[in-house]
């Protein structure tokens, strides 16, 4: 089926002045609102997201964003979700929120700062045998900005959400980047694991042998032309 160009074509934000809004995520949700099914850049949330009185950047704001999806239940694309968006473009296509999660709690003050020397001021996050390793204060050379490390349970919040805040054994330290990462793996209204996320999430690479698995699963075949057909 030929796609109808007109529909996809994006349209760009035009920011219009500075935000005063008194949070940095309050600031970066009033632009969104401002921009319904308008393409964010990078560039023009840190300008939205800058503090209006001192003119200083947020070295974070990809975790405020974060913060509007996953606990406030905004929808947010990214690259990961449509096609069309590059790298660092955002788009909310609607206002509409999901149900967010229950409120958080925190680990205690002496148990934040166990947890920080028992990983040794970095990110705790492994995948397949890799350590993050990002120390705080240091420059995310994917994400951006400064690390700013951050308390998170365990098991996900969805599944237990009263993790004892005194017990540093339910508790990890992550970056930015990284928690998004992990809320991104399960679903926060089921508690389930979020296999479309993490399809969404993963490189293109992957998504292709995803693809190719789920043809093989259900019966497809793709053939050398890129036509499917039903059959081996």
């Amino acid at each position: 089926m030929e796609r109808n160009k007109k529909a996809d074509r994006k349209v760009y934000a035009k920011i219009k002045g500075q935000y005063h809004q008194k949070s940095i995520k309050r600031r970066i949700e009033a632009a969104f609102l401002d921009n319904i099914g308008k393409v964010l850049t990078r560039e023009q949330i840190i300008k939205v997201a800058t503090d209006p009185k001192t003119g200083r950047e947020p070295e974070n704001w990809h975790q405020r964003l974060s913060e509007l999806r996953t606990d406030e239940g905004y929808t947010i694309l990214s690259w990961r979700n449509r096609g069309d968006l590059k790298i660092q473009e955002y788009l909310m296509p609607h206002s509409k929120k999901r149900s967010s999660a229950r409120k958080r709690v925190r680990p205690t003050d002496a148990t934040w700062l166990a947890i920080l020397r028992r990983a040794n001021y970095a990110c705790e996050w492994n995948e397949g045998g890799e350590a993050c390793g990002l120390k705080d204060g240091e420059v995310d050379p994917i994400g951006g900005g400064r690390v700013k490390l951050t308390p998170d349970h365990k098991n996900p919040h969805s599944l237990d959400p009263e993790a004892d805040p005194s017990d540093s054994s339910q508790w990890q330290a992550l970056c930015g980047r990284h928690q998004v990462t992990k809320k991104n793996y399960w679903d926060s209204a089921t508690g389930k694991l979020n296999t479309y996320a993490i399809v969404q999430f993963a490189p293109e690479k992957e998504k292709k042998r995803i693809f190719k698995f789920l043809l093989t699963y259900f019966g497809y075949t793709m053939l050398k032309n890129g036509t499917i057909r039903k059959g081996h």
